[in-house]
C-alpha cells in the first residue's frame, strides 16, 4: 500500500513539475525559452531577469533541448533577448535590436531627456525614440541628471 502511495505522489510530482512549461513553438529562434510580453523572444537558463525591459514574460518554456543540455558555464552566460521575427532574407536590411541596439539611447521626446542602456527609464517611457547619443545630443537632448553614457 505504501509503495503503490509512493508511486502516486512520485508521478502526481512529476506532472504537476512539467505542467508548468509551454511547448515551443516551431516560429520561435532556436535556443529560446520565453516570450516576451513584446513579442521578442529570451534564450537563457533562468527566469529571473528574463524579459527585463521587454515587459516580462508572457509565456515561459523552460530550458529547450538544447539549452537542457548545456553546461554549467553556458548556463552562466548572459541571456540574450532577440526579436521574434521571421528570417529575414539575405538581400534584406537586418532588423533593430531589441532595446535598440548598440551605442543607441533612448530619447523623451516629451521632456528633451536621453537615457543610456543602463538606465531604468531605457526605452520605457510613453513618447520617445532610440538614436545615437551624439545624434541625441546635436538635436537638443541632454543626458539624464547630466549623466552622459559610459
Amino acid at each position: 500500500m505504501k509503495i503503490a502511495f509512493l508511486s502516486m505522489a512520485v508521478a502526481t510530482g512529476l506532472l504537476f513539475a512539467t505542467a508548468g512549461y509551454a511547448q515551443v513553438p516551431a516560429s520561435a529562434p532556436a535556443g529560446s525559452t520565453a516570450l516576451c510580453k513584446d513579442g521578442t523572444s529570451y534564450s537563457g537558463a533562468s527566469k529571473k531577469g528574463a524579459c527585463a525591459g521587454h515587459k516580462g514574460v508572457k509565456t515561459w518554456y523552460g530550458a529547450s533541448g538544447a539549452a537542457s543540455g548545456a553546461t554549467a558555464a553556458a548556463a552562466s552566460a548572459p541571456a540574450s533577448v532577440t526579436p521574434a521575427v521571421a528570417p529575414v532574407a539575405a538581400s534584406s536590411a537586418k532588423p533593430a535590436a531589441a532595446g535598440g541596439g548598440p551605442g543607441q539611447v533612448w530619447v523623451n521626446t516629451s521632456t528633451k531627456v536621453y537615457h543610456c542602456p543602463t538606465d531604468k527609464y531605457y526605452g520605457k517611457t510613453k513618447n520617445g525614440a532610440y538614436m545615437t547619443e551624439a545624434d541625441a545630443k546635436a538635436k537638443g537632448f541632454h543626458a539624464d541628471h547630466g549623466k552622459a553614457c559610459q
